[in-house]
């Protein structure tokens, strides 16, 4: 905007949120997530859930996780100990979030679904998310992050 024109940008009045919970297979280059109303330990056991339904092989599969309190909430412990045959966690330092792959991804998904985009509401902003989180999983797609697997 020209300096002294304020340009009058609409809200919707009342703040609306929505969480994404996403894990990255390593193996598979694939991105699985789950978009939520909350961001709770209830939405986190679904999105765990979802997760290891999605898990078809018969190793234990590792998640990484940082030490957000969900994650270490009573009812998540519990679900974690009912899971500990198919799902192994692993907990990053306390903060020290950026040592996960993820969140690296989560800087990109920012960037090319909302960054200096205004849209008309809270459903058209989670449809560009959901758009690239589609493309991520599609190999031959322009806007797919490269995960980094050269270990030093």
């Amino acid at each position: 905007m020209k300096r002294g024109c304020q340009r009058a940008i609409p809200t919707p009045g009342q703040q609306q949120w929505r969480h994404i919970f996403g894990a990255y297979n390593w193996a598979t280059d694939e991105l699985v997530s789950m978009i939520s109303q909350e961001r709770n330990s209830d939405a986190f056991i679904a999105f765990i859930d979802h997760l290891v339904a999605q898990h078809t092989t018969g190793r234990p599969l590792v998640m990484v996780l940082d030490n957000g309190s969900i994650h270490h909430s009573r009812a998540t412990q519990s679900a974690l100990s009912l899971l500990s045959n198919e799902l192994l966690p692993l907990f990053l330092p306390k903060y020290c979030s950026q040592l996960n792959p993820i969140e690296r991804y989560w800087r990109h998904l920012k960037r090319t679904a909302c960054a200096n985009k205004l849209f008309v509401d809270i459903e058209a902003l989670v449809a560009s998310v959901e758009q690239v989180l589609h493309e991520q999983n599609e190999l031959l797609s322009d806007s797919r992050f490269s995960f980094s697997k050269n270990i030093p």
